[in-house]
């Protein structure tokens, strides 16, 4: 096992590039979901905040190590 694995299975999973950047993209595919659909008002009140939200989380997670 070497040294970078092993610290890469100790960083949290906050912490992790890989399932943060999929977390982000989810948002951003739920926000626009929302934006497109016709049914509640309401997701398409949050829809922009929710897209808003998915980018610059996905901005942030991607500045962090591999």
């Amino acid at each position: 096992m070497t040294k970078a694995h092993s610290t890469k299975s100790k960083r949290p999973f906050l912490l992790r590039r890989g399932p943060m950047e999929n977390v982000a993209t989810a948002l951003i595919g739920l926000g626009f979901l929302m934006l497109f659909q016709p049914f509640l008002l309401v997701f398409y009140t949050w829809s922009l905040v929710t897209l808003l939200a998915g980018t610059v989380m996905f901005i942030i997670v991607s500045k962090f190590p591999e």
